[in-house]
C-alpha cells in the first residue's frame, strides 16, 4: 500500500516528538507500506518567524514572507529524515519545489495547480521514505509560494491524489472527529466515519480538525482521509464519500463558531445594484460574507444585515466607510456566535430544523439569523448562549449514543 502521512505542528513540536513520529513512520514502513510524509513547522515556529518579520516591517512584502515562512517546514522535514536514517531506514527530505508542487502566483495564499510526481516516485521506487515540507510550492517563475494557514493538510491531500495513494492519514493532537467539541460537551462521541460534505461543513463552521480547503480537495480527488492522533494508537475517523449507512444517521455533529460578527446597515438606498457594490467591495478585500438578510421598507430604503468573521471586522469597517452616503447608520455586533447542526441524513428526513428551533425556544435563546443547506442548519445567537446551545442540541439529537 501507498500511504501519505501528515503531521501537524504539535506532533512535531519538539525533538522528542519528532522522534516519536519517526518511530511511527518506521513501523508503517516496516509493515511493507510505501510512505510519503508531509510535515508542518514545529508548533510556534511560524508565529516566531512572523514576529521576526514584523520587527522590521508591519507590512512585509508577501514574496519575502513566503521565503521566510516556508523555512519552518523544511527544518522539520530534514530533522525527521535524519531521525529515520539513524533508525536504519532510507529517507529523503524534499522541499515543495523538489516534490514537484506547482502553484499559482498568489504569494502567502497560493493554490496548487499541478504536481509532477516523477521525483517522489523515483525515490519511492528506490525504497525510500519521502518526506515533503508541507505548506509550500513554487510558481511558474520558480519563486517559493505558501498555501495559507493549514496549508500542510492541503499539501498532503494533493500529494495523495497525485500519487493515487490508498489513504491520507492526517495526524494531530486530536484522535478523530467528534460529534461536537468535547471541551464543551463531555458526552461528545468520536465518529468512526463521516462524509466529505459533513466534514466540509464542520470544518468551515469552526471544527479545527481539518482545514476546509483540504477536505474540498479530498472530495474532488476521491482521497480517503483518516484523522488520527500522533499520541495514541486509536484508529481515528475515516472521511470519505457518503454511503447508505451514513445517510441513515439523521445528524452527525454540532459546530460552534465564535469568530463571528454581525453587521447591520440601516436605511440603505433601495436601488438596483447597491448590494452588489457593497459585497463586491468586501470580496475584493478577501472578506468572507456568510449569512445575509435584507428587509425591504416602504420609504425607499432597506435594512441589510450580514455576518463576517470577527477577525475581519476592522477591515470591513474601512470598506463600508466608502459607502456611508448610501445608508443611514451601521451597527457592528461582536457578541454573537454561530451554532450549526450538520448531517447528510437531513436530505431524506424532515423536521431537523424544526427540532433545532424548538430547542432554542425551550432554552429562551433568541435566533437572530438563520441559514440552511441540504445538510446544515446554522443559527446566529448571542455568544453567551453558544455553549448552552451546543449541549442542548447535542442532547436533543442523542449524539452521545
Amino acid at each position: 500500500m501507498l500511504i501519505v502521512h501528515k503531521y501537524g505542528g504539535t506532533s512535531v513540536g519538539s525533538l522528542d516528538r519528532i522522534e516519536n513520529v519517526a518511530m511511527r513512520v518506521a513501523r508503517a514502513r516496516r509493515e511493507g507500506n510505501d510512505i510519503v510524509v508531509v510535515v508542518s513547522a514545529m508548533s510556534g515556529e511560524t508565529n516566531k518567524l512572523i514576529e521576526y518579520a514584523n520587527h522590521f516591517s508591519k507590512t512585509p512584502a508577501k514574496r519575502e514572507m513566503d521565503m521566510l515562512l516556508s523555512s519552518g517546514e523544511r527544518v522539520t522535514a530534514a530533522l525527521l529524515s535524519i531521525a529515520l536514517q539513524e533508525m536504519g531506514l532510507d529517507a529523503i527530505a524534499m522541499t515543495g519545489r523538489q516534490a514537484g508542487i506547482k502553484t499559482d502566483n498568489h504569494h502567502t495564499f497560493a493554490r496548487i495547480e499541478s504536481i509532477d510526481t516523477k521525483a517522489m516516485r523515483r525515490e519511492l521506487d528506490e525504497g525510500k521514505v519521502v518526506i515533503v515540507a508541507g505548506f509550500q510550492g513554487v510558481n511558474e517563475a520558480q519563486q517559493v509560494t505558501t498555501l495559507g494557514r493549514g496549508g500542510s493538510d492541503l499539501s498532503a491531500v494533493a500529494i495523495a491524489g497525485a500519487l493515487g495513494a490508498d489513504a491520507c492519514e492526517i495526524y494531530s493532537d486530536v484522535d478523530g472527529v467528534y460529534t461536537t467539541d468535547p471541551r464543551i460537551e463531555p458526552k461528545a462521541r468520536k465518529m468512526d466515519f463521516i462524509s466529505y460534505d459533513e466534514m466540509l461543513e464542520l470544518a468551515s463552521l469552526g471544527a479545527k480538525v481539518l482545514q476546509s480547503r483540504s477536505v474540498e480537495l479530498a472530495k474532488k480527488l476521491s482521497v480517503k482521509i483518516v484523522a488520527k492522533s500522533s499520541f495514541s494508537e486509536d484508529k481515528g475517523t475515516v472521511i470519505s464519500k457518503e454511503d447508505e449507512e451514513m445517510e441513515e444517521v439523521l445528524v452527525s455533529g454540532i459546530a460552534l463558531d465564535k469568530n463571528q460578527a454581525r453587521v447591520t446597515l440601516r436605511q440603505v438606498a433601495d436601488r438596483p445594484g447597491i448590494a452588489a457594490e457593497i459585497f463586491s467591495a468586501l470580496a475584493n478585500e478577501q472578506i468572507n460574507v456568510d449569512m445575509i438578510i435584507q428587509n425591504a421598507s416602504t420609504d425607499g430604503t432597506t435594512n441589510l444585515g450580514f455576518t463576517i468573521p470577527q477577525s475581519e471586522l476592522e477591515r470591513a469597517k474601512e470598506v463600508l466607510s466608502g459607502f456611508d452616503k448610501e445608508f443611514g447608520s451601521a451597527d457592528f455586533d461582536e457578541n454573537v456566535c454561530k451554532v450549526s447542526v450538520v448531517g447528510v441524513g437531513m436530505k431524506s428526513h424532515s423536521g431537523v430544523a424544526a427540532k433545532a428551533f424548538s430547542v432554542m425556544a425551550d432554552n429562551n435563546i433568541n435566533i437572530e439569523m438563520i441559514s440552511t443547506s441540504e445538510i446544515k442548519v446554522s443559527m446566529i445567537i448571542d455568544q453567551k448562549y453558544g455553549e448552552l446551545a451546543v449541549r442542548t442540541l447535542h442532547d436533543a439529537y442523542k449524539l452521545d449514543r
